[in-house]
């Protein structure tokens, strides 16, 4: 029987999501964040590293998991507490885990909001969000009904136990140019940059209370689909990738956070 060791599968990963050259921020730690002795069995994917998304992979039998956020994304803290009983578990059932963060949202297959604008029967044209070198989202142009792409985005979101929300004037409108940023998308670079590139419609995870009020005065809608939902994608999408490269079963961990 052929075994795939870590670091096999990890480097799979590293090279196909430009880990080493892709800028992010400190608390991603993109890649290995814990090893394992292996080898890998089944592949687990999640969108966050928690209690509850480890003991999934426990449950499963699958000892890599596959996060978009990591297990530092809170920052340095004490190994004490939640935090130690989250990397004991990891530890005691021999589960490695890897973590993408902005790697993934910029990948040009493999990216949440390029995956959620395929969902939504939309075909991108351009980049969107841009962060140093690289974009995390994605835009392009439509004539749709801005009610229809809502309710597009309503049927996605409660498929992952949430909702989506928009922001005023979303009836009665056309949407003619979009845009997605997944997870928190809603804020004031990617609101300018709509604005500078003309789009009317924002798809986003979500965003903080002034953002509907800034989209409302400079005639911008924005959809607020979950931060959670717009982050399913990507991590099943990797973890779909590297069970069909070395032949592995593969899960993902359903654990909305409400947000």
């Amino acid at each position: 029987m052929t075994t795939t060791s870590l670091g096999e599968i990890v480097g799979h990963f590293d090279a196909l999501l430009r880990v080493a050259g892709t800028p992010d921020y400190g608390p991603a730690l993109n890649g290995l964040q814990v090893e394992h002795r292996g080898p890998v069995t089944k592949i687990a994917a999640a969108v966050d590293c928690s209690h509850r998304t480890i003991r999934g992979a426990v449950e499963a039998n699958a000892n890599l998991l596959v996060v978009h956020h990591g297990l530092f994304w809170g920052g340095l803290q004490p190994l004490t507490g939640h935090f130690y009983a989250r990397v004991r578990l990891l530890l005691e059932h021999d589960v490695a885990l890897y973590s993408a963060h902005l790697p993934l949202d910029a990948h040009e297959t493999l990216g949440n909001s390029r995956l959620l604008a395929r969902y939504l029967g939309l075909s991108p044209t351009a980049g969107f969000a841009q962060h140093e070198t690289i974009f995390c989202g994605v835009r392009g142009a439509e004539d749709l009904d801005t009610a229809e792409l809502l309710a597009r985005v309503r049927v996605f979101s409660r498929r992952h136990g949430g909702d989506a929300v928009a922001s005023s004037m979303a009836t009665g409108r056309r949407t003619r140019r979009w845009a997605i940023c997944s997870g928190a998308g809603a804020n004031a670079d990617t609101i300018r940059e709509a604005v500078e590139t003309g789009v009317d419609t924002l798809v986003v995870g979500e965003g903080p209370h002034w953002s509907s009020v800034e989209a409302e005065e400079r005639g911008l809608v924005i959809i607020y689909a979950g931060h959670y939902a717009t982050e399913t994608l990507g991590v099943c999408a990797l973890a779909e990738t590297g069970g069909a490269q070395f032949g592995l079963p593969w899960l993902f961990i359903e654990s909305p956070t409400g947000l």
